[in-house]
């Protein structure tokens, strides 16, 4: 009977092919996931998480089809979202910009591995009809603004640091993600080493107790409330702002620079030596030309690979994917306003995955 089903598989046709497997896949999550591991298509990878990298991700595994034709199924779900499935490994790697917890670390159950596979800058975009100046952002104005103290436009501590913009007498409405986001781990650890309000009232991570705003799912959804909302402002990934032409600040860095978020800012804030497991925060760099709100975004994956049952070919083909991803894939990097990783991040990288084994034995040697 299991080969009867089997040629069956191997028959259809593709769409009906993915009908079947997603079928499966979703009717195991609640299961051990050998049943998603022996039945999915053996020639496509799934993967979850951080919406962040969801541009570069669609334009690489585009790329890498063509010329392997490994398919990539990529949920953009939210960093928080991606670490879970890992977890409950109903997927075969996630994606996320911020590196796990100790709490995500102590669920996983066995040692994961964070790949970096770019950097990008979080940036705060605004809707100010009328306005077509580039509003400057000091720490202290951000954390205030956020925090809900500074609720106007016009207010003395917006109007002081931007004098040649006549700024409204609007609300200042905040909008800021609702599931748990790498894109706010990096944005609210930015705001806890520059104030020490922040720290005390509200603190860093992926999900947070906002003291204000609306939420918005995803970077798309917060992108689209700004954009919607008169007198809104909200964080998201340069790769979502520059496309849909939203306005986007400087904000000064702790050299008391007003920088603008580019490719060369990001570039500068990552110029830095990266760990041995690459687990290092962007935020709030040293350098005089670096955008202070900047990150890493990581492949994660088990180092042991040989889990439910998951073949050497599937397990063969991810690692061949990540690596591309971390050395021919940087190339669509900057069309999309993400910084290409430094050389020291690629080694880094190259270091990590060779670690991953498969039932034991390195995969990469």
């Amino acid at each position: 009977m299991k080969n009867v089903k089997r040629n069956v598989l191997q028959t259809a046709n593709y769409l009906k092919l993915a009908l079947i497997t997603c079928l499966l896949f979703c009717s195991c999550q609640g299961n051990s996931g050998n049943q998603q591991n022996n039945t999915a298509d053996a020639n496509t990878l799934i993967g979850a998480g951080s919406t962040f990298d969801y541009p570069l991700f669609s334009k690489q595994f585009a790329e890498y089809h063509k010329t392997t034709g490994l398919k990539v199924n990529y949920q953009s779900i939210g960093s928080g979202g991606g670490i879970l499935q890992l977890i409950n490994k109903t997927v075969d790697f996630g994606a996320s910009d911020a590196p796990l917890n100790e709490e995500q670390t102590h669920k996983a159950g066995a040692p994961v591995l964070h790949i970096p596979v770019t950097a990008g800058a979080v940036v705060l975009s605004y809707n100010l009809p009328g306005v077509t100046d580039t509003l400057k952002l000091s720490p202290g104005v951000l954390a205030g603004i956020f925090l809900g103290e500074i609720k106007k436009w016009n207010d003395p501590k917006l109007t002081t640091i931007n004098p040649d913009v006549t700024l409204p007498d609007l609300d200042i409405v905040i909008v800021h993600r609702s599931d748990g986001s790498g894109t706010t781990n990096i944005f609210t650890t930015y705001l806890g080493k520059v104030s020490a309000e922040w720290g005390k009232k509200v603190g860093e991570g992926s999900s947070i107790y906002w003291p204000t705003g609306l939420g918005g799912k995803g970077n798309e959804g917060v992108a689209g409330l700004v954009k919607q909302i008169p007198g809104a402002i909200g964080y998201v990934e340069l790769a979502y702002a520059l496309p849909n032409n939203m306005a986007i600040a400087k904000v000064q860095n702790k050299a008391g620079n007003y920088i603008f978020p580019d490719i060369a800012s990001v570039t500068a804030a990552a110029n830095m030596q990266i760990p041995q497991d690459a687990r290092i925060s962007l935020t709030n760099t040293d350098a005089v030309d670096g955008y202070p709100i900047s990150g890493l975004s990581w492949i994660i994956i088990y180092r042991e690979q040989g889990y439910n049952k998951r073949s050497a070919d599937k397990v063969a083909k991810l690692i061949k994917l990540t690596w591309w991803q971390i050395h021919e894939g940087q190339q669509y990097s900057a069309a999309l306003f993400y910084a290409p990783l430094s050389q020291n991040a690629v080694a880094v990288g190259e270091q990590i995955l060779r670690s991953a084994t498969y039932d034991g034995k390195v995969i990469i040697k």
